[in-house]
């Protein structure tokens, strides 16, 4: 792949060359254009329920293979949509991400997780399993790439060669604003305070990241939380247990005929189950969070971070070399001048003139790509004002989850209460609901 490529961008021509989609070129961008309000392509209609339902994937671990030299991790990728499963290693993933990259150099592609490090533990790879479902369902729901043959390829294909055969897809193959008819003419369609509107939205988008990067680690701590009292209620009832399984003879002269501490012990053995169930109900709602919310954040987030990235794309890449080719376009001139100036010979003049054609060209094609780029910017923009919604749907499931999880764990306590009446002996040795004591009895001087 060459540096233009790689930087999402192919190597200049002609405005006249690259605006002209290739004969016979799948255009799966116009199907996304007809899914447009009439009137204004610009403009996208989707609703938040609409993008959900385009597709749900699936993406479960396998368990690991042995390879020639290394292990390697190995996922079951099942597309509700295609109707089907298809195993992928990691790095099938990122050939499919480049290849995305490079067709859609002026849309929100997700990030991938970072590859395996040295020693990576199951902590890691669950992290990167969920960093990866979260992927493929954004890109999967995103309405140009939904209806690619890039990704029906990478969810339906079950060969052995599917990094070949997605190269083989964008080999030869423009991208996005060379198949696009509405490339060239973007600009027409672009508001005229266009930059100041990318640049609110650009801040808009940052502070609404960072609210969310906020909201995520406190969810992530709260669930954390969850799963710890889980642990700490278990062992509690175990220690209970313990302490009424004890089989340390009692000395007569501690007891004076009082048989309380067999009592007390008989009672405290069986309390070990509701603080195991008072444990599961924790960790159930704990799991429950890091499903529900967490992961949903973490989608959002996910999301956002890629128009970030995206906006940052636009001012490096096509941006940058528009500024270039001006600069280039400038300094040519003044050759030219100086050339005329100097009465240089008729051929060297002629080389001058039409290298210069050859940049206004090149300037020509800068400028439509850089309309096109700011052109789906606006609706990758739309696109996240779309997603926002999905904020309700989050605290609706934290609200929920509290709710249920704070019942549940209520009736085992109301459960629990009765069960203890019999640790407290009256002085007629039968036994009383069990009291508060006074308060300041335990730290009175």
């Amino acid at each position: 792949m060459t540096a233009a490529a790689m930087d999402g961008e192919p190597p200049a021509g002609t405005a006249a060359d690259l605006a002209k989609p290739p004969v016979n070129e799948p255009r799966e961008a116009e199907q996304f254009l007809m899914q447009t309000p009439q009137g204004n392509p610009l403009l996208l209609s989707h609703t938040l329920q609409e993008l959900l339902s385009k597709d749900s994937v699936q993406v479960e671990l396998i368990p690991e293979k042995k390879g020639l030299f290394l292990k390697h991790v190995e996922y079951e990728v099942s597309s509700k949509r295609f109707k089907c499963s298809v195993y992928r290693r990691y790095n099938d993933f990122v050939v499919f991400h480049e290849m995305l990259l490079h067709k859609f150099p002026y849309r929100m592609v997700p990030a991938l997780p970072p590859k395996r490090v040295l020693g990576a533990d199951r902590e890691f790879i669950e992290s990167r399993r969920r960093a990866l479902k979260r992927f493929i369902n954004l890109v999967a729901r995103h309405p140009p790439f939904s209806e690619d043959v890039l990704l029906k390829l990478f969810l339906s294909f079950s060969g052995s060669d599917v990094q070949n055969k997605l190269r083989e897809l964008v080999q030869g193959v423009g991208d996005e604003f060379v198949t696009c008819r509405l490339a060239t003419q973007a600009k027409d369609f672009l508001p005229a305070d266009i930059q100041a509107q990318f640049a609110a939205s650009r801040e808009l988008i940052r502070n609404i990241y960072n609210s969310f990067y906020k909201l995520r680690d406190r969810a992530e701590r709260i669930a954390s939380r969850a799963i710890d009292n889980a642990s700490d209620l278990l062992i509690f009832g175990k220690e209970l247990s313990a302490l009424g399984s004890d089989t340390t003879p009692l000395p007569s002269w501690a007891a004076l005929n009082n048989n309380t501490w067999g009592t007390l012990k008989q009672a405290l053995k069986g309390l070990s189950v509701e603080f195991a169930l008072l444990a599961d109900k924790a960790v159930q709602q704990g799991k429950q969070e890091e499903n529900d919310v967490v992961e949903k954040l973490n989608l959002f987030l996910d999301l956002l971070q890629s128009y970030k990235d995206l906006c940052e794309r636009h001012e490096k890449g096509v941006l940058h070399k528009h500024q270039r080719a001006l600069h280039k376009y400038s300094m040519m001139k003044k050759q030219m001048m100086s050339a005329t100036v100097q009465n240089k010979e008729p051929e060297s003049v002629e080389q001058l003139e039409s290298r210069i054609v050859e940049q206004e060209n090149a300037i020509i094609t800068m400028e439509l790509r850089n309309y096109f780029s700011l052109y789906c910017l606006h609706q990758e923009t739309q696109l996240i004002h779309i997603y926002l919604p999905l904020t309700s749907h989050i605290l609706g499931a934290f609200v929920n989850s509290q709710i249920q999880g704070h019942k549940e764990m209520s009736k085992v306590w109301n459960e629990l209460k009765p069960k203890l009446s019999c640790l407290f002996v009256g002085s007629s040795s039968m036994p009383t609901p069990p009291l508060s004591p006074p308060e300041g009895n335990f730290f009175s001087n």
